[in-house]
């Protein structure tokens, strides 16, 4: 009985918009047993177990907290139909990321190759055993009315979502130590693919940060240097440098960049999955706001450890011809005049930098990235490659407005000591005294070569990345 009730109403809902409204209303009217124009948490329950629908522990409460945009603990008939509407659309994307053949249904095959492409391997009995849990015509397919009606009121919408459900209501055996992470799964651990996907993406980090060495050099040279009375133009500041050095002094400082990427990549990672953890305040859900906290911590720990190199670049960078022989005679003359805290120099700034460079950068390329799949994808669940190159732009240059100022300041504390005849300041002082000789604007002395290397350097890093994930035989 209740199937043929769910069977009707859903029937309704398969294509105009009025259609679907009026499915969602006769829903609503369903659920809401008090008639007070509101449903909480224990009439969704309630109702959608009555009308047959199997609900996790905790999902009702979880479709009413996403939905409840007044915050009043219930949802009203907009809130509910608005809710329904976004969880379907997601639904729609995962169920179209599963059909990997686009003929409108889901068979076993499909589904080992989508679990496979996680790193999960999973028998033929196994996958139509997840088919059986949601095949209602007996086809041994799943079509989009299938999936929509057994998942519409199930708060799980990615596949790794899915999965945990199959997991936790045992239609999938995967094992009971087996998790899906956000970036890793257990399987890509014990397998070693790990890190080969870091491996990749150090290979990338440094290949990009050589490409667009020059430029990196010309704006750590323009923040230390120029100044009202020393307008240092693009043009002419690549004149001085070749001048001063010839063609290889482009690249000053290059090394101890590269280098510093395998430490800082491995702790900012392992520290970014653990802050998720414990930030969290859904388990498995990380929320907009919890990810910019993750994302700022993350990044502090991983600069905290490898502080010094950070200023060792900025005086290899700086350096003129003869000043320092390599990274190790720079260390040891920099620890020799100056002692231990010269290698912290700056530090300040540059973890107050952390906190909107690599939050903002974190949250706007994840937010940007979700707005375009809710709002323009219609066949797949993967943006493409030009949306990333430009979700990964956006959020590097909001990152670095709002850092930069903080970014100059840090620099120039760090290479106080080795510009001739430069004041000793604190970073309180060092603020005014900029904005007293330069105005606000001297905040951002060297943004332009900064600006000019984020396109580059996004689009290096994504080729040599994908060149490299092939290389290494990592599956997309």
């Amino acid at each position: 009985m209740f199937h043929a009730v769910r069977k009707l109403l859903f029937t309704h809902c398969r294509c105009a918009d009025d259609a679907t409204t009026t499915t969602y209303e006769e829903l609503f009217a369903k659920l809401d047993t008090n008639k007070d124009g509101r449903v909480d948490v224990s009439e969704l329950k309630a109702g959608l177990e009555a009308m047959g629908f199997k609900t996790s522990s905790g999902s009702a409460q979880e479709i009413v907290s996403s939905g409840d945009e007044d915050k009043d603990d219930s949802l009203n008939f907009i809130e509910f139909s608005n809710y329904l509407k976004e969880h379907e659309k997601k639904l729609m994307l995962t169920f179209k990321s599963l059909d990997k053949n686009n003929d409108g249904r889901i068979d076993f095959t499909e589904i080992q190759q989508s679990l496979a492409d996680l790193g999960l391997e999973i028998s033929k009995e196994g996958a139509e055993k997840i088919l059986r849990s949601i095949d209602a015509d007996g086809t041994m397919t799943v079509d989009w009315n299938e999936w929509r009606e057994h998942f519409l009121f199930n708060p799980a919408t990615d596949l790794q979502e899915i999965i945990r459900y199959w997991k936790h209501t045992t239609v999938l055996d995967i094992g009971d130590s087996l998790t899906i992470p956000d970036e890793f799964t257990e399987e890509e651990k014990t397998s070693g693919l790990w890190w080969k996907q870091l491996a990749a993406g150090g290979m990338a980090g440094a290949v990009s940060r050589t490409g667009t060495a020059p430029l990196d050099r010309m704006k750590v040279f323009m923040q230390v240097h120029a100044s009202k009375s020393n307008q240092i133009s693009l043009v002419g500041g690549f004149k001085q440098m070749l001048k001063e050095g010839g063609v290889s002094s482009l690249w000053r400082g290059n090394g101890i960049n590269v280098l510093k990427i395998a430490p800082e990549t491995a702790i900012k990672f392992m520290a970014y999955e653990q802050y998720k953890k414990l930030l969290s305040s859904e388990p498995g859900k990380v929320k907009t706001h919890e990810r910019f906290m993750a994302g700022s911590l993350a990044g502090a720990s991983a600069q905290t450890a490898i502080y010094p190199m950070e200023v060792m670049k900025t005086r290899l960078t700086l350096r003129k011809t003869g000043q320092y022989s390599g990274m190790f005679d720079c260390a040891k003359k920099i620890l020799r005049r100056e002692g231990v805290k010269a290698f912290y120099k700056g530090y300040i700034p540059n973890i107050l930098g952390i906190i909107p460079y690599a939050g903002i950068d974190l949250a706007v390329y994840e937010s940007l990235k979700n707005v375009w799949l809710s709002r323009y994808a219609k066949d797949t669940a993967n943006p493409g490659v030009l949306v990333l190159l430009g979700c990964g732009t956006i959020s590097s240059t909001c990152g670095q407005l709002a850092s930069y100022p903080l970014a100059l300041i840090r620099t120039r504390m760090q290479a106080q000591a080795s510009v001739e005849g430069s004041e000793q300041l604190p970073m309180n002082k060092m603020v005014k005294k900029i904005l007293e000789k330069e105005g606000f604007f001297g905040l951002y002395r060297g943004i332009l070569p900064n600006f000019m290397k984020v396109i580059p350097a996004v689009s290096i890093s994504y080729v040599v990345y994908e060149y490299m994930r092939s290389g290494l035989g990592i599956q997309k």
